[in-house]
């Protein structure tokens, strides 16, 4: 998840200034962000990722880097780390001053601004392989195939069998998820036990992109949504119409009956493992713990369908190719050589996350059908709405944290709304609807 880039020239003149190479590391070959070919004839290209300090990632691309520079002799990629806090800094920065690298990864939501911003070259020759991904692990944008990612993420809720089942709560499933009315009488119930003080934690302690990620599929189960996709010019009537009023005011009932609280703590997963919440709101990254604590009392929920069905977001950290690369021929056959289902398995067990393809489920135990994260990937092929793809997003994630943030804190639904209407279509229209 991230923050975004706004505007092309004003994005890239705040961190203009800013080294390219701010707080780099390299494996597999050299720091050089430039392509070349050297004395051998090579053609050597370069590859940003943001997972410096992620050992377990950054050792599974490295070993996909090290494969493909095994398997033949006219191209090498060089692998350059950033700690991912300067990350996208570095990448503005580098595209203002043309020094982009061949390769590089980047957060799904981030795709269609940075395409449109001209940092991105479509991928060429991957559309049948890339058939076969997740849709939420390709990045697209005006129909065509921008990135792809090894894994996703999906957002669920947990509980216990035994809490649930002490105050005679239905334990929900994919097929059969809570109604709005069940969840808030799940909620009512476990509050009047009075064993918590907040029955639910939703993880609000969070800040940045996890406030769409995470709030904006329950405004889209309600019926609402953050623009109109149709065309992706106007927020009008689906961020403040009936529908997104109705879950406003249901996302504030939430805290008024102190159901869930206006600020959970800062390790919501903890909270829930120590007992502080019977029903935890997060990513499929909490299981882990989760069943460390409680084995197999613990039940992976689907999120509430409130009205139009469940919802959770969906779109992780993918790879993409330069519009500026010196070498386009060499990215893509590297592109196409990566996206083998071996590699799809290798990258998401290292991560514990969502295999992109069906064929690399398999060959991961804990994802394959039946598995103890099967559940994860059965949500991410169900629920799953990938974040607007327009340009904008980034201007519309932020709009949409400050107002999801007022009106959980009291602020009027339908006035709240209204005002980020009116500056996500100001915005829009401002970057002539990005065309």
């Amino acid at each position: 998840m991230t923050t975004g880039i706004i505007r092309k020239v004003a994005a890239a003149g705040v961190v203009a200034a800013l080294s390219v190479s701010l707080g780099a590391c390299t494996k597999g070959g050299s720091s050089t962000t430039n392509q070349g070919t050297s004395a051998n004839g090579t053609t050597e290209l370069a590859m940003w990722t943001h997972n410096a300090g992620n050992e377990e990632e950054l050792g599974a691309i490295t070993a996909v880097v090290d494969d493909f520079n095994a398997s033949q002799t006219k191209y090498k990629v060089n692998i350059q780390a950033f700690p991912q806090d300067s990350y996208n800094q570095s990448v503005v920065a580098a595209a203002a001053s043309k020094k982009l690298p061949c390769i590089l990864d980047t957060d799904g939501p981030n795709v269609p601004n940075w395409a449109w911003a001209g940092y991105l070259a479509p991928l060429e020759g991957l559309d049948e392989t890339l058939g076969k991904f997740l849709p939420s692990t390709v990045g697209q944008y005006k129909d065509k195939n921008y990135s792809y990612g090894y894994y996703d993420v999906a957002l669920a809720m947990f509980s216990r069998k035994s809490v649930l089942e002490k105050h005679d709560i239905r334990i929900p499933t994919v097929d059969q998820p809570w109604t709005q009315a069940e969840f808030d009488g799940a909620l009512k119930k476990l509050k009047d036990s009075g064993e918590y003080a907040y029955p639910a934690d939703l993880s609000t302690g969070f800040t940045g992109e996890w406030w769409p990620y995470a709030y904006s599929p329950m405004l889209q189960s309600f019926g609402g949504d953050l623009i109109d996709r149709t065309d992706f010019k106007s927020a009008d009537g689906v961020l403040n119409g009936p529908e997104a009023v109705a879950w406003a005011t249901w996302f504030r009932s939430l805290v008024a009956n102190e159901w869930v609280a206006a600020k959970g703590g800062a390790d919501s997963t903890k909270d829930f493992v120590n007992g502080k919440s019977a029903i935890l709101y997060n990513g499929s990254w909490s299981a882990k713990d989760a069943r460390e604590a409680f084995g197999d009392d613990l039940v992976v929920l689907p999120p509430p369908d409130l009205g139009h069905g469940p919802k959770i977001g969906g779109g992780s950290w993918q790879w993409a190719v330069s519009s500026s690369c010196s070498a386009p021929e060499g990215a893509m056959e590297y592109m196409k050589f990566a996206a083998q289902d071996k590699y799809v398995a290798s990258v998401a067990e290292a991560t514990r996350n969502i295999p992109a393809t069906d064929a690399a489920a398999d060959q991961v135990e804990a994802f394959k059908p039946g598995g103890e994260n099967d559940i994860f990937r059965q949500f991410a092929k169900e629920f799953a709405v990938v974040r607007p793809e327009t340009p904008g997003y980034p201007f519309i994630a932020t709009e949409f944290t400050k107002t999801a943030q007022d009106i959980i804190n009291g602020a009027d639904p339908q006035q709240a709304l209204d005002q980020a209407v009116l500056n996500i279509d100001a915005n829009q229209q401002s970057n002539n609807y990005f065309e």
